[in-house]
Protein backbone atom coordinates (compact mmCIF):
# COMPACT_ATOMS: atom_id res chain seq x y z
CA UNK A 1 0.00 0.00 0.00
CA UNK A 2 1.43 3.58 -1.06
CA UNK A 3 2.38 6.41 2.21
CA UNK A 4 -0.53 8.46 2.55
CA UNK A 5 -0.52 11.28 4.61
CA UNK A 6 -0.06 15.16 5.83
CA UNK A 7 3.48 16.11 4.47
CA UNK A 8 2.91 20.45 5.57
CA UNK A 9 1.18 21.72 8.20
CA UNK A 10 0.29 25.10 8.81
CA UNK A 11 -1.87 27.12 11.69
CA UNK A 12 -3.47 30.16 12.55
CA UNK A 13 -4.57 31.18 15.79
CA UNK A 14 -6.43 35.04 16.38
CA UNK A 15 -3.91 37.41 17.83
CA UNK A 16 -6.03 38.15 20.89
CA UNK A 17 -6.51 36.35 24.04
CA UNK A 18 -7.60 36.53 27.76
CA UNK A 19 -5.95 35.59 30.34
CA UNK A 20 -7.94 32.43 32.60
CA UNK A 21 -7.02 33.65 35.73
CA UNK A 22 -8.40 37.07 35.03
CA UNK A 23 -11.71 35.17 33.61
CA UNK A 24 -11.77 33.03 36.98
CA UNK A 25 -11.33 36.21 38.76
CA UNK A 26 -14.33 38.26 37.07
CA UNK A 27 -16.31 34.76 37.18
CA UNK A 28 -15.64 34.07 41.10
CA UNK A 29 -14.24 30.61 40.13
CA UNK A 30 -10.86 29.67 42.34
CA UNK A 31 -8.33 29.84 39.20
CA UNK A 32 -6.50 26.03 40.64
CA UNK A 33 -9.70 25.08 39.25
CA UNK A 34 -9.22 25.94 36.18
CA UNK A 35 -5.29 26.07 35.60
CA UNK A 36 -4.42 23.46 37.77
CA UNK A 37 -7.67 21.15 37.22
CA UNK A 38 -8.53 21.78 33.37
CA UNK A 39 -5.03 22.93 32.17
CA UNK A 40 -6.22 26.50 31.05
CA UNK A 41 -4.13 29.23 31.31
CA UNK A 42 -5.29 31.82 27.89
CA UNK A 43 -8.25 31.48 25.71
CA UNK A 44 -7.49 32.55 21.59
CA UNK A 45 -10.74 35.54 21.08
CA UNK A 46 -11.55 36.23 17.36
CA UNK A 47 -10.73 39.99 16.70
CA UNK A 48 -13.70 41.99 15.37
CA UNK A 49 -13.42 41.09 11.92
CA UNK A 50 -12.57 37.48 12.11
CA UNK A 51 -14.89 34.21 11.71
CA UNK A 52 -14.51 30.66 10.53
CA UNK A 53 -13.75 31.77 6.80
CA UNK A 54 -11.25 33.62 7.68
CA UNK A 55 -9.48 31.92 10.49
CA UNK A 56 -9.40 29.32 7.43
CA UNK A 57 -8.35 31.88 4.41
CA UNK A 58 -5.03 32.99 7.00
CA UNK A 59 -3.83 29.10 7.93
CA UNK A 60 -4.04 28.09 3.83
CA UNK A 61 -2.38 31.13 2.73
CA UNK A 62 0.59 30.49 5.07
CA UNK A 63 0.25 26.43 4.24
CA UNK A 64 0.76 27.58 0.90
CA UNK A 65 3.62 30.68 1.48
CA UNK A 66 5.76 28.79 3.89
CA UNK A 67 5.46 25.17 1.54
CA UNK A 68 5.89 26.60 -1.96
CA UNK A 69 2.69 24.71 -2.73
CA UNK A 70 1.04 25.55 -5.93
CA UNK A 71 -2.91 25.25 -5.99
CA UNK A 72 -3.37 24.43 -9.42
CA UNK A 73 -1.74 21.40 -8.25
CA UNK A 74 -4.48 20.53 -5.78
CA UNK A 75 -7.91 18.23 -6.28
CA UNK A 76 -9.47 19.17 -3.57
CA UNK A 77 -10.03 21.19 -0.17
CA UNK A 78 -12.27 19.87 2.26
CA UNK A 79 -12.92 21.89 5.44
CA UNK A 80 -13.82 21.00 8.21
CA UNK A 81 -16.52 23.31 10.43
CA UNK A 82 -18.80 23.37 12.94
CA UNK A 83 -18.97 27.29 12.88
CA UNK A 84 -20.05 27.96 8.91
CA UNK A 85 -20.69 31.49 7.82
CA UNK A 86 -23.75 30.14 5.59
CA UNK A 87 -26.31 27.57 5.48
CA UNK A 88 -26.06 26.58 1.73
CA UNK A 89 -23.31 28.43 0.37
CA UNK A 90 -19.82 26.20 1.94
CA UNK A 91 -17.18 28.06 4.09
CA UNK A 92 -14.59 26.87 1.91
CA UNK A 93 -16.54 28.62 -1.09
CA UNK A 94 -15.00 31.94 0.43
CA UNK A 95 -11.73 30.39 1.09
CA UNK A 96 -11.07 29.83 -2.21
CA UNK A 97 -12.30 32.79 -3.40
CA UNK A 98 -10.24 34.76 -0.84
CA UNK A 99 -6.88 32.55 -1.66
CA UNK A 100 -7.16 33.16 -5.47
CA UNK A 101 -7.64 36.49 -5.16
CA UNK A 102 -4.56 36.55 -3.15
CA UNK A 103 -2.55 34.82 -5.40
CA UNK A 104 -3.98 35.73 -8.44
CA UNK A 105 -0.41 37.54 -9.58
CA UNK A 106 1.65 34.43 -8.79
CA UNK A 107 -0.65 31.60 -9.70
CA UNK A 108 -2.89 33.37 -12.59
CA UNK A 109 -6.55 34.11 -12.35
CA UNK A 110 -8.69 30.93 -10.32
CA UNK A 111 -5.93 29.05 -9.53
CA UNK A 112 -8.06 26.72 -7.89
CA UNK A 113 -10.30 26.40 -10.92
CA UNK A 114 -10.63 22.48 -11.25
CA UNK A 115 -10.98 21.63 -7.45
CA UNK A 116 -13.80 19.90 -5.83
CA UNK A 117 -14.54 21.81 -2.78
CA UNK A 118 -16.23 21.21 0.64
CA UNK A 119 -17.28 21.77 3.86
CA UNK A 120 -17.78 18.68 6.79
CA UNK A 121 -19.81 18.96 9.67
CA UNK A 122 -19.72 16.44 12.98
CA UNK A 123 -19.02 18.98 15.62
CA UNK A 124 -15.58 18.71 16.20
CA UNK A 125 -14.86 15.46 14.45
CA UNK A 126 -15.69 16.83 10.62
CA UNK A 127 -11.88 17.70 9.95
CA UNK A 128 -10.83 14.08 11.07
CA UNK A 129 -13.41 13.13 8.51
CA UNK A 130 -12.20 15.21 5.83
CA UNK A 131 -8.85 13.90 6.52
CA UNK A 132 -9.99 10.21 6.23
CA UNK A 133 -11.40 11.21 3.06
CA UNK A 134 -8.80 12.95 1.33
CA UNK A 135 -6.28 10.03 2.21
CA UNK A 136 -8.87 7.68 0.53
CA UNK A 137 -8.90 10.10 -2.72
CA UNK A 138 -5.38 10.17 -2.94
CA UNK A 139 -4.95 6.99 -1.84
CA UNK A 140 -7.29 5.72 -5.17
CA UNK A 141 -5.49 7.89 -7.53
CA UNK A 142 -1.86 8.99 -9.29
CA UNK A 143 0.27 12.05 -7.78
CA UNK A 144 -2.93 13.27 -6.20
CA UNK A 145 -2.77 16.40 -4.21
CA UNK A 146 -5.66 17.25 -1.46
CA UNK A 147 -5.63 20.34 1.54
CA UNK A 148 -7.69 19.52 3.86
CA UNK A 149 -8.74 22.59 6.74
CA UNK A 150 -10.21 22.91 10.16
CA UNK A 151 -11.60 26.25 11.21
CA UNK A 152 -13.67 27.08 14.01
CA UNK A 153 -14.69 29.35 16.96
CA UNK A 154 -15.87 28.30 20.00
CA UNK A 155 -17.95 30.47 21.71
CA UNK A 156 -20.35 29.56 24.52
CA UNK A 157 -22.96 31.79 26.58
CA UNK A 158 -21.39 33.79 29.03
CA UNK A 159 -21.11 32.87 32.47
CA UNK A 160 -21.94 29.06 31.53
CA UNK A 161 -20.07 26.49 32.42
CA UNK A 162 -17.87 25.86 29.34
CA UNK A 163 -17.41 29.74 28.77
CA UNK A 164 -13.60 29.40 30.11
CA UNK A 165 -12.72 26.46 27.29
CA UNK A 166 -13.68 28.54 24.68
CA UNK A 167 -10.75 29.33 21.87
CA UNK A 168 -10.53 29.63 17.88
CA UNK A 169 -8.00 29.07 15.03
CA UNK A 170 -7.27 26.97 11.82
CA UNK A 171 -4.72 24.18 11.23
CA UNK A 172 -4.65 23.42 7.60
CA UNK A 173 -2.63 20.28 5.86
CA UNK A 174 -1.29 19.32 2.53
CA UNK A 175 -2.62 15.54 2.14
CA UNK A 176 -0.17 13.50 -0.72
CA UNK A 177 1.24 10.42 -1.09
CA UNK A 178 5.51 10.09 0.25
CA UNK A 179 4.30 12.89 3.07
CA UNK A 180 7.33 14.12 4.89
CA UNK A 181 5.40 14.40 8.20
CA UNK A 182 3.25 11.48 8.91
CA UNK A 183 1.37 8.68 6.79
CA UNK A 184 -1.87 6.73 7.73
CA UNK A 185 -1.90 3.31 7.47
CA UNK A 186 -6.06 3.20 6.23
CA UNK A 187 -6.89 1.32 9.59
CA UNK A 188 -9.65 3.43 11.60
CA UNK A 189 -12.09 2.31 14.55
CA UNK A 190 -15.38 4.39 14.52
CA UNK A 191 -18.47 4.08 17.14
CA UNK A 192 -21.60 6.24 16.17
CA UNK A 193 -24.19 6.93 18.25
CA UNK A 194 -27.18 9.54 17.71
CA UNK A 195 -27.41 11.65 20.88
CA UNK A 196 -28.27 15.25 21.97
CA UNK A 197 -24.90 15.77 24.16
CA UNK A 198 -24.25 19.25 22.60
CA UNK A 199 -25.69 20.62 19.65
CA UNK A 200 -26.55 24.10 17.89
CA UNK A 201 -30.39 24.05 17.16
CA UNK A 202 -32.36 26.82 15.02
CA UNK A 203 -34.08 28.83 18.07
CA UNK A 204 -37.76 29.26 16.67
CA UNK A 205 -39.59 32.34 18.02
CA UNK A 206 -43.63 33.46 16.83
CA UNK A 207 -43.26 37.12 14.99
CA UNK A 208 -46.28 38.02 17.28
CA UNK A 209 -44.84 37.28 20.46
CA UNK A 210 -41.72 39.03 19.76
CA UNK A 211 -43.32 42.35 19.05
CA UNK A 212 -45.60 41.56 22.65
CA UNK A 213 -42.47 41.28 24.52
CA UNK A 214 -40.88 44.37 22.89
CA UNK A 215 -44.00 46.37 23.46
CA UNK A 216 -43.27 45.79 27.10
CA UNK A 217 -39.98 47.03 27.12
CA UNK A 218 -42.02 50.92 26.36
CA UNK A 219 -44.45 49.69 29.25
CA UNK A 220 -47.05 48.93 26.53
CA UNK A 221 -49.88 46.11 27.08
CA UNK A 222 -50.32 44.88 22.97
CA UNK A 223 -53.03 41.53 22.96
CA UNK A 224 -52.01 38.67 20.32
CA UNK A 225 -54.91 39.92 18.24
CA UNK A 226 -53.32 43.40 18.01
CA UNK A 227 -49.60 42.27 17.23
CA UNK A 228 -51.10 40.51 14.52
CA UNK A 229 -53.04 43.15 12.98
CA UNK A 230 -49.65 45.53 12.91
CA UNK A 231 -47.71 42.82 11.44
CA UNK A 232 -50.27 42.25 8.47
CA UNK A 233 -50.20 46.22 7.43
CA UNK A 234 -46.51 47.17 8.13
CA UNK A 235 -44.60 47.70 5.29
CA UNK A 236 -40.95 47.31 6.96
CA UNK A 237 -39.00 44.46 5.38
CA UNK A 238 -38.46 42.37 8.87
CA UNK A 239 -42.47 42.26 10.25
CA UNK A 240 -44.20 42.39 6.81
CA UNK A 241 -42.05 39.12 6.04
CA UNK A 242 -44.61 36.16 5.20
CA UNK A 243 -42.81 33.91 7.39
CA UNK A 244 -45.19 33.08 10.66
CA UNK A 245 -41.58 32.44 12.83
CA UNK A 246 -38.54 33.94 12.92
CA UNK A 247 -35.45 31.63 12.69
CA UNK A 248 -32.69 32.71 14.91
CA UNK A 249 -29.13 31.28 14.52
CA UNK A 250 -26.74 31.55 17.76
CA UNK A 251 -23.04 30.45 17.77
CA UNK A 252 -23.09 29.53 21.46
CA UNK A 253 -24.56 25.87 21.32
CA UNK A 254 -26.90 23.66 24.10
CA UNK A 255 -24.89 21.04 25.93
CA UNK A 256 -24.86 19.34 28.62
CA UNK A 257 -21.54 19.29 30.30
CA UNK A 258 -21.01 15.41 32.49
CA UNK A 259 -23.81 13.77 29.62
CA UNK A 260 -21.19 14.86 26.71
CA UNK A 261 -17.58 13.83 28.91
CA UNK A 262 -19.42 10.38 29.40
CA UNK A 263 -20.36 10.15 25.47
CA UNK A 264 -16.97 10.75 24.49
CA UNK A 265 -15.51 8.26 26.63
CA UNK A 266 -18.02 5.76 25.40
CA UNK A 267 -17.59 6.40 22.28
CA UNK A 268 -13.61 6.43 22.53
CA UNK A 269 -13.39 3.19 24.51
CA UNK A 270 -15.73 1.65 21.54
CA UNK A 271 -14.01 3.08 18.91
CA UNK A 272 -10.40 1.85 20.33
CA UNK A 273 -12.09 -1.42 20.30
CA UNK A 274 -13.29 -1.63 17.01
CA UNK A 275 -9.54 -0.14 15.33
CA UNK A 276 -7.85 -3.31 17.53
CA UNK A 277 -10.14 -5.43 15.68
CA UNK A 278 -9.00 -4.58 12.74
CA UNK A 279 -5.32 -3.38 13.83
CA UNK A 280 -4.20 -4.76 17.30
CA UNK A 281 -1.85 -2.78 18.66
CA UNK A 282 -0.32 -2.84 22.43
CA UNK A 283 -1.24 0.91 22.72
CA UNK A 284 1.11 1.09 26.09
CA UNK A 285 4.58 0.31 23.52
CA UNK A 286 3.33 0.79 20.46
CA UNK A 287 2.01 4.19 20.36
CA UNK A 288 4.84 6.80 20.80
CA UNK A 289 2.38 9.79 21.56
CA UNK A 290 -1.41 9.75 22.10
CA UNK A 291 -2.95 13.22 20.44
CA UNK A 292 -6.26 13.62 21.35
CA UNK A 293 -9.44 16.17 20.34
CA UNK A 294 -8.89 18.34 23.78
CA UNK A 295 -12.10 20.18 24.59
CA UNK A 296 -9.96 21.57 27.16
CA UNK A 297 -5.73 20.77 27.63
CA UNK A 298 -6.36 18.07 30.65
CA UNK A 299 -9.50 16.37 28.91
CA UNK A 300 -7.76 13.85 27.22
CA UNK A 301 -5.80 12.17 30.38
CA UNK A 302 -9.19 12.50 32.32
CA UNK A 303 -11.25 10.52 29.82
CA UNK A 304 -8.37 7.93 29.12
CA UNK A 305 -7.36 6.49 33.04
CA UNK A 306 -9.79 3.34 32.69
CA UNK A 307 -8.88 2.97 29.41
CA UNK A 308 -4.49 2.90 30.88
CA UNK A 309 -6.12 0.33 33.51
CA UNK A 310 -6.76 -2.15 30.94
CA UNK A 311 -4.03 -1.29 28.67
CA UNK A 312 -1.96 -2.16 32.24
CA UNK A 313 -3.98 -5.36 32.83
CA UNK A 314 -3.31 -6.55 29.18
CA UNK A 315 0.62 -6.34 30.18
CA UNK A 316 0.41 -7.55 32.94
CA UNK A 317 1.23 -4.64 34.88
CA UNK A 318 -1.21 -3.90 37.84
CA UNK A 319 0.97 -4.80 40.42
CA UNK A 320 3.12 -1.51 39.26
CA UNK A 321 -0.40 0.29 40.23
CA UNK A 322 -0.87 -1.84 43.14
CA UNK A 323 2.14 -1.27 44.43
CA UNK A 324 1.31 2.30 44.80
CA UNK A 325 -2.43 2.95 45.84
CA UNK A 326 -3.41 -0.25 46.78
CA UNK A 327 -6.27 -2.72 44.85
CA UNK A 328 -9.29 -1.65 44.64
CA UNK A 329 -12.68 -2.82 46.28
CA UNK A 330 -14.60 -3.48 43.56
CA UNK A 331 -14.15 -3.37 39.38
CA UNK A 332 -16.10 0.08 39.98
CA UNK A 333 -14.44 1.34 42.91
CA UNK A 334 -14.70 5.63 41.88
CA UNK A 335 -12.45 6.70 44.68
CA UNK A 336 -9.73 3.98 43.72
CA UNK A 337 -9.95 5.36 39.97
CA UNK A 338 -9.86 9.30 40.95
CA UNK A 339 -6.20 7.74 42.80
CA UNK A 340 -5.26 6.41 39.60
CA UNK A 341 -6.00 9.58 38.11
CA UNK A 342 -3.15 11.22 40.56
CA UNK A 343 -0.59 8.15 41.24
CA UNK A 344 3.08 8.91 39.87
CA UNK A 345 2.78 5.79 37.91
CA UNK A 346 -0.18 7.08 35.69
CA UNK A 347 0.99 10.79 35.85
CA UNK A 348 4.52 9.65 34.23
CA UNK A 349 1.96 8.15 31.44
CA UNK A 350 1.02 11.21 30.84
CA UNK A 351 4.12 13.00 30.69
CA UNK A 352 5.72 10.67 28.30
CA UNK A 353 2.45 10.23 25.84
CA UNK A 354 0.16 13.24 26.45
CA UNK A 355 1.39 16.09 28.00
CA UNK A 356 3.39 17.40 24.30
CA UNK A 357 -0.02 17.91 22.63
CA UNK A 358 -1.90 19.47 25.54
CA UNK A 359 0.87 22.51 25.66
CA UNK A 360 -1.05 24.25 23.06
CA UNK A 361 -4.36 23.72 23.81
CA UNK A 362 -3.61 25.60 27.27
CA UNK A 363 -2.40 28.23 25.45
CA UNK A 364 -5.46 28.97 23.46
CA UNK A 365 -8.23 26.72 24.27
CA UNK A 366 -10.96 24.51 22.82
CA UNK A 367 -10.68 24.86 18.40
CA UNK A 368 -13.26 22.45 17.67
CA UNK A 369 -12.32 20.60 14.62
CA UNK A 370 -8.92 22.14 14.99
CA UNK A 371 -7.96 21.13 18.23
CA UNK A 372 -6.78 17.58 17.18
CA UNK A 373 -4.39 18.88 15.07
CA UNK A 374 -3.22 21.49 16.87
CA UNK A 375 -2.55 18.91 19.54
CA UNK A 376 -0.51 17.22 16.70
CA UNK A 377 1.37 20.04 16.08
CA UNK A 378 1.88 20.87 19.47
CA UNK A 379 3.60 17.33 19.91
CA UNK A 380 5.84 17.57 17.57
CA UNK A 381 6.81 20.90 18.12
CA UNK A 382 7.84 19.60 21.91
CA UNK A 383 9.65 17.11 20.25
CA UNK A 384 11.79 19.24 17.94
CA UNK A 385 12.38 20.97 21.01
CA UNK A 386 13.55 18.33 23.53
CA UNK A 387 15.14 16.51 20.36
CA UNK A 388 13.07 13.23 20.90
CA UNK A 389 13.39 10.89 17.81
CA UNK A 390 10.00 10.22 16.32
CA UNK A 391 10.94 9.42 12.89
CA UNK A 392 9.25 5.64 12.16
CA UNK A 393 7.15 6.01 15.42
CA UNK A 394 3.75 5.54 15.77
CA UNK A 395 1.16 8.00 16.89
CA UNK A 396 -1.87 7.38 17.90
CA UNK A 397 -5.15 9.72 17.41
CA UNK A 398 -8.27 9.79 19.55
CA UNK A 399 -10.87 11.75 18.08
CA UNK A 400 -14.67 12.84 18.93
CA UNK A 401 -17.61 14.47 17.74
CA UNK A 402 -20.65 15.55 19.94
CA UNK A 403 -23.81 13.77 18.32
CA UNK A 404 -21.72 11.69 18.59
CA UNK A 405 -18.91 9.86 16.66
CA UNK A 406 -15.57 8.86 17.57
CA UNK A 407 -12.84 8.00 15.20
CA UNK A 408 -9.70 6.05 16.37
CA UNK A 409 -6.51 6.05 13.98
CA UNK A 410 -3.05 6.29 14.18
CA UNK A 411 -0.08 7.51 12.30
CA UNK A 412 3.51 6.65 11.42
CA UNK A 413 6.18 9.66 11.56
CA UNK A 414 7.97 10.36 8.91
CA UNK A 415 12.00 11.35 8.03
CA UNK A 416 11.58 15.14 7.20
CA UNK A 417 9.22 15.66 10.27
CA UNK A 418 12.03 17.96 11.69
CA UNK A 419 12.40 19.59 8.59
CA UNK A 420 8.79 20.70 8.01
CA UNK A 421 8.16 20.95 11.95
CA UNK A 422 10.72 23.66 11.76
CA UNK A 423 8.43 26.00 10.01
CA UNK A 424 6.00 25.82 12.52
CA UNK A 425 7.08 28.64 15.20
CA UNK A 426 4.61 27.98 17.44
CA UNK A 427 5.05 29.04 20.70
CA UNK A 428 6.87 32.18 19.75
CA UNK A 429 3.87 33.42 18.03
CA UNK A 430 1.38 32.45 20.21
CA UNK A 431 3.90 34.79 22.84
CA UNK A 432 3.36 37.67 20.69
CA UNK A 433 -0.35 38.02 21.18
CA UNK A 434 -2.13 40.52 22.46
CA UNK A 435 -4.27 40.05 25.82
CA UNK A 436 -7.72 41.68 26.11
CA UNK A 437 -9.58 43.12 29.11
CA UNK A 438 -12.71 41.31 30.76
CA UNK A 439 -14.33 44.22 29.19
CA UNK A 440 -13.12 44.04 25.91
CA UNK A 441 -13.55 40.15 25.64
CA UNK A 442 -17.11 40.85 27.02
CA UNK A 443 -17.89 43.36 24.00
CA UNK A 444 -16.36 41.29 21.16
CA UNK A 445 -18.56 38.41 22.57
CA UNK A 446 -21.65 40.55 22.48
CA UNK A 447 -20.87 41.78 18.96
CA UNK A 448 -20.50 45.14 20.44
CA UNK A 449 -17.60 46.16 18.89
CA UNK A 450 -17.26 47.22 15.80
CA UNK A 451 -14.10 48.10 14.94
CA UNK A 452 -10.81 46.43 14.69
CA UNK A 453 -8.24 46.02 17.75
CA UNK A 454 -5.06 44.53 17.11
CA UNK A 455 -2.44 45.07 13.92
CA UNK A 456 -3.65 43.96 10.63
CA UNK A 457 -0.30 43.75 9.02
CA UNK A 458 -0.43 40.93 6.23
CA UNK A 459 -3.89 39.72 7.94
CA UNK A 460 -6.66 38.48 6.29
CA UNK A 461 -9.74 39.70 7.75
CA UNK A 462 -13.48 40.17 7.27
CA UNK A 463 -14.29 43.42 5.23
CA UNK A 464 -18.12 43.52 4.39
CA UNK A 465 -21.53 42.01 4.94
CA UNK A 466 -23.51 42.86 2.28
CA UNK A 467 -26.56 44.08 2.00
CA UNK A 468 -27.83 44.59 -1.36
CA UNK A 469 -31.11 42.89 -2.88
CA UNK A 470 -29.18 40.01 -4.09
CA UNK A 471 -26.19 40.12 -2.28
CA UNK A 472 -28.00 40.44 1.35
CA UNK A 473 -25.06 38.18 4.00
CA UNK A 474 -22.99 37.63 1.05
CA UNK A 475 -19.07 38.07 2.74
CA UNK A 476 -16.12 40.00 1.57
CA UNK A 477 -12.46 39.54 2.81
CA UNK A 478 -9.35 41.38 2.18
CA UNK A 479 -5.84 40.54 2.83
CA UNK A 480 -4.07 43.62 4.41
Amino acid sequence: MKKVGIDSLSYYVPSLYLDIEELALAREIPSEKLVKGLGLKKMATPDYDEDSASIAANSLYRLIKENNIDPRKIGRVYLGTESGVDASKPTSSYVVEIIEDVFASEYGERCFKNCDIVDLTFACAGAVDALQNCCDWVRNGKNRQAIVIASDIAKYELNSSGEYTQGAGSVSMLICEDPSIISFDGAWGVSTKGIGDFFKPRRIFKKSNLLIEAAKLFGKEVSVNEAEDLINISDSKFWSDSNDLVEVYKEEPIFEGQFSNESYKERVYEAIENFNEQNQRDILSDWENIIFHLPYAYHGRRMIVEKWIDWMKGNNQLDKIYSEIGKPDSTEDKDWIKKVSKSDIYNSFIREKISPGEKASSEIGNMYTASIFMSLISSLVESLDKDKKLENKKIGFISYGSGSKAKIFEGNIEKDWIKKTKLIKLFENLDSRKKVSIDVYENLHKRKISSNINNNDGIIKLSKISNGEFTEGLRKYVKY
